[in-house]
């Protein structure tokens, strides 16, 4: 990489660091583009060439956080020896980078007002097809080492998925007593072993 490149990487992060602070802030729709220029010190043209678009950077910033998520996941995944540790794991990742991390409001506020966009909706398509890609495969490792029966994985990871995505949704907008991490741990319980009686005919 030369200098001039350099300079332009250098640049891009820059702007890339003052916006996430900016929007982790002020939130998606109150952050201009002037917020960022005045805060980077940098021109408005820079800006655009770089991200072509506010929208633009927002998605390179979700981007980012999508890629630091998953290499922290794949981190974490190394510590956990069955597959019910691998589920609590993942839910308490979910917990802290998900629902508690600084850009999720910024994040529920763009894809409501963006969401008419074909990037926008391409970027939750590509989110959605990932955490079904991770969840289809610690689910046929968990088939194939004997810790669940054999079934469908690719449709037990569309129900996986929408648990969580459910659980953190509901718990964002609704008033609730115990903490998400605690329902997403008994949800983990629930989808491994259900809650039906073992016999429900019996009389007590």
């Amino acid at each position: 990489m030369n200098k001039k490149q350099l300079q332009s990487e250098q640049t891009k992060k820059r702007v890339a660091d003052a916006a996430r602070a900016l929007f982790s802030q002020k939130g998606y729709a109150a952050t201009s583009i002037e917020d960022i220029v005045a805060a980077t010190e940098s021109s408005k043209g820079n800006i655009y060439y770089h991200f072509q678009s506010k929208e633009g950077l927002f998605l390179h910033l979700l981007d980012e956080w999508s890629r630091e998520w998953e290499s922290q996941w794949l981190e974490q995944e190394k510590n956990y020896v069955t597959f019910e540790e691998k589920l609590n794991g993942y839910a308490e990742h979910l917990d802290a980078n998900d629902l508690n991390h600084p850009l999720t409001k910024a994040m529920d506020e763009f894809f409501s007002s963006e969401w008419g966009r074909s990037e926008v909706q391409e970027e939750v398509s590509r989110y959605y097809a990932e955490h079904l890609q991770f969840n289809e495969r610690i689910l046929k490792e968990a088939m194939d080492s004997g810790e669940l029966n054999p079934d469908d994985a690719r449709m037990l990871s569309f129900i996986l998925e929408g648990l969580f995505i459910g659980i953190g949704e509901i718990s964002k907008r609704a008033s609730i007593h115990e903490s998400t991490l605690a329902i997403y741990r008994k949800a983990v319980s629930v989808f491994l072993r259900g809650t039906t009686a073992a016999n429900p005919n019996k009389k007590h």
